[in-house]
């Protein structure tokens, strides 16, 4: 009898130990609008680099989840880099916040208070020097965001992850076009308002059509239509990594190659099936699925490129 109690508790405290985290988490606060979790490896040395992942566009949280969408995917991606021994900050956009405190207001929000909130959190993990260098990842309209960064704080490294090479306008045009070619003519006309900074009456029954146009969201696409990444992709000076996958539906891979073209010794790396999402999506309908299934893991593949690159600054 005490032989197979101490089998059984043998097995129960081996399972258990497999069950561990390979590595740590903890909740910081940048400041009252921005909070986030570091992912840290179980032993931090002085060699340990740090990535601060910025999130896509919309209210995306520290996962890369938005309400009424689970993906998981800055979270699985976290993850996979923490254990390779990197640590990764990644942090609920300001909306997050706002929606929280039941104090959103779209008129108040400009692209430019995302690059205040990342550059605050940048020059947090710089003060602590805790760290032996950052390096910042920007997914979608983090990219554009993470560049800008890198050049006002000076980081060790830029990653982009699916970001446009384009302006924000003329990624908007192409995609509305796709979706709702029988709006064209009026797509048209409210993107050339964004490119010349001109706000605009707009009413629509279509939800897609409002949620781009609707008065209230128009000073952030004015603010965000100044920037353009070709541009602001070549005014830095540290080694950059550019990543897209051939399945992404947001912005296909020429884009990756407009800001390679843009900064020739950045190494690039474009992943064969890879999604918007990092996630391997062979199938249109699998795409489609992954935007709402926080079950599917991100691609291994790009851990593994990211790991490489931040290794080798």
């Amino acid at each position: 009898m005490k032989k197979s109690l101490l089998t059984l508790l043998f097995f129960i405290t081996l399972y258990s130990q497999s069950q561990e985290k390979k590595f740590n988490t903890e909740s910081v606060e940048i400041d009252s609008m921005i909070k986030g979790t570091l992912f840290t490896p179980k032993e931090i040395t002085k060699k340990t680099k740090l990535v601060i992942l910025i999130a896509g566009s919309g209210p995306t949280n520290r996962s890369g989840n938005q309400f009424g969408g689970v993906t998981n995917n800055l979270k699985f991606l976290s993850e996979d880099l923490v254990i390779k021994n990197i640590a990764v900050f990644s942090f609920d956009k300001r909306v997050i916040a706002q929606i929280r405190k039941g104090i959103t207001n779209d008129n108040s929000m400009t692209f430019d208070d995302m690059i205040t909130d990342t550059e605050n959190v940048v020059n947090y993990f710089k003060n602590n020097k805790k760290f032996k260098k950052i390096i910042i990842a920007g997914h979608s309209e983090g990219s554009l965001i993470g560049m800008i960064v890198a050049k006002k704080t000076k980081a060790d490294g830029f990653i982009s992850l699916a970001g446009a090479g384009r302006p924000i306008y003329e990624v908007l045009e192409e995609q509305l076009l796709k979706q709702a070619p029988y709006f064209s003519k009026e797509i048209k006309q409210n993107i050339q308002n964004y490119k010349e900074g001109k706000t605009f009456e707009y009413k629509s029954k279509d939800a897609t059509m409002m949620s781009i146009f609707k008065p209230s969201i128009q000073p952030y696409f004015i603010s965000w239509s100044k920037w353009i990444p070709i541009v602001e992709i070549k005014k830095l000076q540290i080694p950059i990594l550019i990543v897209n996958g051939t399945k992404d539906l947001q912005v296909p891979e020429s884009d990756a190659h407009l800001l390679k073209d843009a900064f020739p010794n950045a190494k690039i790396e474009i992943i064969e099936n890879m999604n918007h999402l990092f996630k391997e999506t062979p199938t249109e309908a699998e795409n489609i699925k992954s935007y709402n299934d926080g079950t599917i893991p991100v691609m291994p593949i790009l851990s593994e490129k990211m790991a490489e690159f931040i290794n080798s600054i």
